[in-house]
């Protein structure tokens, strides 16, 4: 008879080595050392440590501060609270999608909070997180005196905090460096008064968002020196700080009076903290009938700022990128790494680019696909610069 094959066994080797790594430590009576279990298992030094790691992350060890691994005897999926800024908000939507996306990637569940854009409940939303006991809260809101509050809460019930683009007492900063991206935003103002109004300027406004503190408003704080870097002679009192909320509305209702105040003023360039408070401003000078003599620049690139920009018409001449489909990966490793217990730096900034509109001889058709917008101006179109 003929010799039959042994029959095949489907098995992974790697997990099959993360459960003879586990067993070992389940197995011991005292916690055990990496150098212990790399010796005892013969698996390479370099994989015991990934595994013990993984296993940490998702539950099953413990590491003591002495670096000794230890079992659980109730594994649970490690938890982070996250306060989005509002639903209602395209950046703020933009980085939730990206860190639920990066949190189901790396094994970590995720309690999401709506803050509303509501210092108010913000504050509710911390008490929540410490309610339900959470791994590790990533806050992102805006209001600098409830940044104090939720601080405080939740560094009192000892855990860790991450503040997104706004500092808060307590936290590990993540986001732009507000005062590079707003300099940067200058700059590409001061450029476009330069080649198409030859470097007069009649006023240089700053729409701000004054709750949110000082870190956040030197984001129109660079914009005016960015301004200046390129156009040495405005007299100060033609840069005008005024408080848009980063909002649509409110922005929309500040640069309006200001224009009907200066009915027969031209070249008014206008740095927004946001593309949603720049909407708000091109709204104002659309409604004037005054777009060809402002120019705009916003922050952080949303789907209705991309198809302002792919206009030559429109006062929108350009934004900052924030990237907010990388924040989440970052900030999923950044929580990981110190519930961890590894140090990290107290500010992580997150790389930018500045969008503008360019023209130059290129096929519509591929840029409209890699940017999905639809253009109606020729051979213009936006293009995204990576700054060093």
């Amino acid at each position: 008879m003929p010799k039959q094959s042994p029959k095949r066994l489907y098995l992974i080797p790697v997990l099959s080595k993360a459960f003879d790594v586990l067993e070992m430590v389940q197995r011991e009576a005292k916690p055990m050392s990496l150098e212990n279990i790399h010796q005892r298992s013969h698996i390479s030094k370099t994989t015991v440590y990934r595994v013990l790691k993984t296993l940490v992350h998702r539950g099953y060890l413990a590491q003591s501060q002495d670096g000794l691994y230890r079992p659980i005897s109730n594994p649970r999926k490690i938890v982070f609270g996250y306060g989005c800024q509002s639903t209602e908000m395209p950046f703020s939507e933009a980085v939730t999608k990206s860190l639920k996306a990066a949190a189901v990637d790396m094994g970590v569940d995720l309690l999401v909070l709506d803050n509303q854009y509501d210092s108010a409940v913000a504050v509710r939303n911390a008490d929540e997180f410490v309610r339900n006991h959470v791994d590790l809260v990533i806050e992102f809101q805006v209001d600098q005196h409830a940044a104090a509050i939720i601080g405080d809460k939740i560094a009192g019930a000892g855990i860790p905090l991450i503040a997104v683009d706004i500092p808060h007492p307590h936290a590990v900063y993540f986001g732009v460096d507000n005062f590079r991206v707003g300099f940067e935003a200058g700059q590409l103002l001061g450029r476009h008064a330069v080649q198409s109004w030859s470097g007069k300027v009649s006023w240089v406004l700053g729409l701000d968002l004054e709750e949110a503190g000082p870190l956040a408003l030197s984001r129109i704080t660079g914009a005016f020196e960015g301004v200046r870097s390129q156009i040495q002679n405005i007299p100060i009192e033609s840069f005008v700080r005024m408080d848009g909320r980063g909002m649509r509305d409110a922005s929309y209702r500040s640069v309006l009076d200001f224009l009907r105040r200066h009915p027969r003023d031209k070249a008014i360039l206008i740095a927004a903290v946001t593309d949603t408070s720049a909407l708000g401003a091109i709204q104002a000078a659309r409604e004037l009938k005054r777009e060809r003599y402002i120019a705009i620049v916003g922050q952080d690139y949303i789907e209705e700022a991309a198809k302002e920009i792919a206009s030559p018409r429109s006062s929108l001449i350009g934004s900052v990128s924030h990237e907010a489909h990388t924040y989440g990966a970052r900030l999923i490793r950044l929580g990981l790494a110190m519930l961890g217990g590894q140090n990290v730096p107290p500010y992580n900034y997150v790389e930018h680019k500045i969008v503008e509109l360019q023209c130059a001889a290129a096929s519509k058709q591929k840029i409209e696909k890699a940017y999905n917008i639809e253009i109606h101006s020729g051979n213009c179109y936006p293009i995204v610069l990576l700054l060093d």
